[in-house]
């Protein structure tokens, strides 16, 4: 007999599969552990997906989406200044809606084992470092300055991000306004501190 009933979503498969990637790592990543886990039978997916491929495809696009695609979006948002664009590239990493750093860190881990999605890791990298490379240049940085400011606020990022490194939300917003000057060799305005601060529910006090 055919079957009948809710078969579940495209989104919802992907969900679940992305919460398993985080959690337990791409090889757990399974159609039918997963329809277990949803309450669905294996024959749902296939509504959906072709087959397992499919889903780690769509996996991969959802990645794309959010962390490449957000990142390069808050490189290119309305700033003043060279100060200003780069707190905007910092909502990224104290946005989770913005950039995902679970979702980093699997990716990475997936890389590991995989030379396709090696190579996707690696052209995302290039994708970021050009977009941060050409908000510098934006600015009248220098291409090589510009290059080196870009490689220095990114693989600082990463850093954090594959070496798991956790810091409460104050600790991190007192650092912002050194990062800044770093990163830029400027310092930002007390309103642009205050904005960012308040994007991010913190004060100045």
């Amino acid at each position: 007999m055919p079957e009948t009933g809710w078969r579940g979503s495209p989104e919802i498969w992907i969900d679940i599969a992305y919460d398993t990637l985080i959690t337990r790592g791409v090889e757990a990543v399974r159609i039918q552990p997963l329809a277990k886990q949803l309450g669905l039978s294996r024959t749902s997916f296939y509504w959906f997906f072709k087959d397992r491929e499919a889903l780690l495809e769509a996996l991969i696009q959802r990645w794309r989406d959010k962390n490449t695609g957000n990142l390069i979006q808050q490189t290119q948002a309305y700033a003043e200044n060279i100060t200003e664009a780069v707190l905007n590239l910092f909502d990224c990493w104290l946005d989770q809606a913005l950039f995902d750093d679970a979702f980093e860190f699997a990716m990475r881990n997936w890389a590991l084992q995989s030379a396709d999605v090696e190579a996707e890791i690696e052209q995302a990298d290039q994708r970021r470092l050009q977009a941060i490379r050409e908000m510098f240049e934006q600015f009248g940085f220098a291409s090589q300055e510009a290059d080196i400011r870009a490689r220095t606020i990114y693989l600082t990022q990463i850093g954090y991000v594959s070496m798991r490194t956790h810091e409460s939300l104050t600790v991190r917003m007192t650092r912002i306004e050194h990062y800044v000057r770093v990163f830029t060799g400027q310092s930002a305005s007390a309103n642009q501190l205050k904005r960012f601060y308040h994007r991010h529910s913190a004060s100045l006090g």
